[in-house]
């Protein structure tokens, strides 16, 4: 009932963030655009990038697991990941204990060891994409004020706003909701929370400090995040009014996508739509009916992402223990 109840909630304000995203869309355009000016060949380069993170992903894993001990098999590793993704679309970071289980099950090792393994994949994840953020910041911050000199009535927009008395009647609420909520609810969780954050980061960081082959676990996690910014990237050459975007443009769209992923919504919907979106606006300021191709890129590049871990996620629910069954007969 508990899981039930999450998924309920996640998938409405995933509802509600796509619905605020793709409210004013003429919907018949946006078809329209997808069947005509679309060059789909990028998309299947796209999937086959994608498929390469995963098995860069499994084997990572099962570098790490070898450190703790464990054995993994490569094909249960992998689709583990699978696993893992397909699960994040019913219930956000449900994929990381799902993948933890389904191979503990057929590997026979213990699911809370697996589970620090996983801690230490997410701890070296979370410093690559901080790394890659700096990256954009510093590189980047400058083509902000140059979107707000060339469109004065945006900037007027949002001088106004943050000087309007609703906005400081909304912030005063907020802090005073913020503080009743601390004092009453969240300063116990929150400090559980930490202490348990800051004990995983250390499980996570002995973990590979211990690992025999570090510069293989560096590698494969350069790889990954390579592959996950190329299968983003390859898609500008789906469109052509984002062919001609530059590879740091493309980081950028790439690093903000990525914030939008890991929010607490299925699949990152609503919220990586409208970091898309939103970065394409800023890069491309000047482009006819840009608000709509934006929103069209978004909603395929998603839609074929989403898809690849649905296809490929059945399909190894359905292989994985007829793999494990024929290797157990064998």
């Amino acid at each position: 009932m508990k899981n039930f109840i999450k998924f309920c909630l996640f998938l409405l304000v995933s509802v509600l963030l796509f619905w605020l995203v793709y409210r004013d869309q003429n919907w018949d355009d946006l078809l329209k655009v997808l069947k005509e000016d679309v060059n789909y060949t990028w998309i299947w380069v796209a999937c086959v990038m994608g498929i390469a993170s995963h098995i860069a992903r499994a084997l990572r894993w099962q570098l790490l697991a070898g450190t703790m001990g464990y054995r993994l098999r490569f094909w249960n590793s992998f689709m583990g990941v699978m696993i893992g993704y397909f699960a994040n679309l019913a219930i956000p970071r449900m994929g990381e204990v799902t993948r933890c289980v389904v191979v503990g099950k057929y590997e026979k090792a213990p699911i809370s060891n697996l589970l620090g393994t996983v801690v230490a994949e997410r701890v070296v994840d979370v410093l690559i994409l901080l790394a890659l953020t700096f990256l954009v910041v510093v590189t980047q911050f400058q083509q902000v004020g140059v979107f707000l000199d060339n469109n004065p009535e945006i900037r007027d927009n949002l001088v106004h706003l943050f000087h309007s008395a609703w906005m400081l009647l909304l912030v005063v609420v907020c802090l005073v909701g913020l503080v009743v909520l601390w004092k009453f609810y969240l300063k116990k969780r929150l400090g559980e929370r930490i202490r348990s954050f800051v004990h995983g980061l250390k499980e996570g960081l002995l973990t590979v400090k211990d690992m025999r082959r570090k510069w293989l676990f560096v590698f494969y996690s350069l790889f990954i995040w390579l592959m996950y910014f190329l299968m983003f990237y390859v898609c500008f050459f789906c469109f052509e009014f984002t062919s001609g975007l530059n590879m740091l443009v493309g980081l950028t769209c790439f690093v903000l996508s990525s914030y939008g992923m890991v929010a607490p919504v299925q699949g990152g919907i609503g919220a990586w739509h409208f970091m898309v979106i939103a970065a394409l606006m800023i890069y491309l300021p000047h482009t006819p009916n840009i608000e709509s191709m934006a929103k069209a890129f978004a909603l395929l590049t998603h839609g074929a992402m989403t898809l690849l871990y649905i296809v490929v996620g059945v399909i190894c629910v359905i292989a994985m223990p007829l793999y494990n069954h024929t290797f157990k007969i064998k």
